[in-house]
């Protein structure tokens, strides 16, 4: 599969430069610093508070580790000159945008594989079920996977990578906010802008250890609808 041979190539560029492990870095040392603040603060709790603190914690840095994942996906083509270059291979614009979220993804995950001593040090010195820490990293790959694909809307859009995490903060920010205005509206509209929201809504009930079908949905449904929107941009931009 085209898409696939693309995802290998962009996670290859990845391991390859120094800014992949700097992300990593820099988001693991920043998550850890808050779990042990935050989660760990205090003493008391031992077990499955302290677990749906880290996750919500973690959901936080894993929405900001997506904006600078994905900045780089299609903007970096866009601004070395080299987008041309795929345009005149036989490779759908589909396959493109696939292949590069994948890439992202693979590496997203890789981030999230890094953060497991925490969840692991809460069960050793409490009682924790693996279901709730599945359910919790269930949930931080949805998101995870919803928010990259917006950013990797984002980054068709963008003529740069500076301007492409410009925009995917922007958009994440707009659909995180969305219970906003879900409170201060009547419905109907207060139900579309609360099943809008991207964490609110859809996030606590994973960090609780709970995994319901429409939440799953609902990140699939983000992520399927930001991925086809990157690729119209892709195809718009192809015939210009």
């Amino acid at each position: 599969m085209k898409a696939l041979l693309i995802a290998r190539r962009e996670l290859a560029g990845y391991l390859r430069t120094l800014s992949g492990y700097i992300i990593i870095a820099v988001i693991l040392g920043l998550n850890g610093l808050f779990f042990n603040a935050f989660a760990l603060g205090k003493a008391a709790e031992r077990s499955a508070t302290v677990l749906s603190n880290f996750f919500y914690y973690s959901s936080g840095f894993t929405i900001v580790a997506c904006v600078f994942i994905s900045m780089r996906l299609l903007a970096e083509e866009r601004q070395a000159g080299t987008l041309p270059l795929l345009y005149s291979s036989p490779v759908r614009d589909r396959d493109i945008v696939l292949g590069k979220y994948l890439a992202g993804l693979v590496f997203l995950a890789l981030y999230l594989a890094c953060t497991v001593y925490m969840p692991l040090m809460v069960m050793v010195n409490g009682k924790v079920s693996a279901g709730h820490i599945a359910a919790g990293y269930l949930g931080l790959l949805l998101l995870g996977s919803a928010s990259l694909a917006v950013g990797t809307f984002g980054s068709a859009l963008a003529r740069n990578q500076l301007l492409a995490a410009i925009l995917t903060a922007c958009m994440l920010v707009g659909l995180i906010v969305c219970w906003l205005l879900a409170r201060i509206t009547a419905q109907p509209l207060s139900d579309v802008f609360s099943a809008l929201s991207l964490w609110n809504q859809h996030f606590p009930p994973f960090q609780a250890g709970l995994v319901h079908i429409r939440d799953v949905a609902y990140y699939l449904l983000v992520t399927y609808v930001a991925l086809f929107g990157a690729t119209r941009v892709l195809e718009a931009r192809r015939w210009r």
